[in-house]
């Protein structure tokens, strides 16, 4: 059990814990945009679900691709140079709709969405171990809670704010380069306000065994734990990344709604996400955070399967249930694995920040429902994904019990 009386961040980090807190909203706000440009690719394009999910499969193949080199960069030129570069490749990438528009192409808004997945795992390479490691150890995975909070409400400002001004009523439907143009510009001056801090950089006695990038993951691919915590990570990542993904088509197409009412629905799950990581974040300053992912791991199981089972309107409240369980999952199993790898915290981060290539399962569900015509045989992918991570925590609480 974390200590209560433990202060969320200490004094002396108080300013890089807020600015890199701020960082969680930009990346929440961008890859929650994904989620509602599916579907208007969809109408404006005419193209399949599978095709859609491309879109998913781009802009993660970045993270997949360039976690690595995030973390060797990182390593090398600390946290607040791998901040400033993630927010360059976000900006330039976001700006890159403007020619893309201009080519009329699907592809070519593909390759633009691949440039901001580079620079959106440089920014959670940084700030998701930097945030750790901002105040006392015992408190770490209630601070990732915390600061992943807003992650949550920038992802419901993308939906409801990009949603709304896509899917206007009377069936008219805005131009994505407007929302890109204005967050590109946006980042970009960020990306200068950054160049000009400060942060501190966080030391470990084992600094100098650990400066060997490929030593360093020699070693984690021999820690069994990390290893599992990798997989937890990765099947929630598919899980997560395809319900969202998968969210609108699956309201619409069950006749429940049209397409201005679902990005409004899925702004409503959003909200309840981001409330769940705020609520969840006090939570484990007096519950420990294992036992609260334990439950909520049973909680995303469970909910998951009434989807599955198509029971109509009950499936749409399980749905909602959904994103209240899962909200605390991605920062506790981060934290949890890296728990105790001291210097070889960056190196792992960047390993760990592969695990968003999981969102490519939505083209899988996106397959599913083309060929089987079927809504919510589909569930079955993050069924199995939060299934893994139900297995993985009860192992992980029932070690630590053979411990005490």
């Amino acid at each position: 059990m974390e200590n209560k009386k433990q202060p969320l961040s200490s004094r002396q980090y108080l300013v890089p814990f807020v600015l890199i807190t701020s960082l969680f909203f930009m990346w929440g706000f961008a890859r929650a945009i994904l989620d509602v440009l599916n579907k208007h690719f969809q109408n404006e394009l005419d193209i399949t679900i599978t095709q859609s999910a491309l879109i998913q499969v781009t802009t993660y193949l970045g993270y997949f691709l360039m976690a690595i080199p995030a973390g060797l960069f990182i390593n090398r030129l600390g946290y607040r140079r791998g901040v400033v570069m993630g927010l360059l490749l976000f900006g330039v990438g976001s700006l890159l709709f403007i020619p893309c528009s201009s080519a009329g192409t699907f592809y070519a808004y593909l390759a633009a969405l691949f440039v901001i997945g580079c620079g959106l795992v440089f920014l959670e390479t940084s700030a998701n171990p930097y945030v750790t490691e901002l105040g006392p150890a015992e408190t770490a995975t209630s601070r990732l809670n915390f600061s992943q909070s807003f992650n949550g409400v920038g992802s419901m400002f993308a939906t409801l704010g990009v949603g709304s001004f896509l899917f206007r009523s009377g069936g008219e439907s805005g131009n994505v380069v407007i929302p890109y143009t204005v967050m590109g510009a946006l980042v970009l001056v960020i990306a200068i306000v950054f160049s000009r801090v400060q942060l501190p950089e966080i030391k470990h006695a084992d600094d100098a065994d650990s400066a060997n990038g490929s030593g360093n993951l020699r070693r984690l691919w021999h820690n069994g734990w990390f290893v599992f915590g990798l997989s937890a990570l990765l099947c929630y990542e598919i899980a997560e990344i395809s319900i969202n993904s998968y969210f609108v088509n699956f309201v619409t197409g069950m006749g429940w709604m049209d397409d201005r009412m679902a990005s409004m629905l899925i702004t409503a799950a959003l909200a309840t996400f981001m409330v769940g990581r705020f609520i969840g974040s006090w939570i484990m300053r007096h519950v420990a955070a294992e036992r609260l992912l334990l439950f909520c791991a049973l909680g995303t199981v469970v909910c998951v399967a009434l989807v599955f089972l198509d029971l109509g309107r009950l499936s749409m409240v399980a749905l909602l249930c959904n994103y209240l369980f899962e909200s605390i999952m991605f920062p506790t199993i981060f934290a949890l694995a890296l728990r105790g790898l001291g210097g070889l915290t960056k190196s792992a981060s960047s390993i760990l920040m592969m695990t968003p290539v999981g969102g490519c399962g939505f083209l899988l569900m996106g397959f599913i429902a083309d060929t089987t015509g079927n809504m919510t045989l589909p569930f079955i992918i993050p069924l199995a994904g939060f299934s893994v991570v139900l297995v993985y925590i009860w192992r992980f609480c029932c070690r630590k019990d053979e411990r005490k």
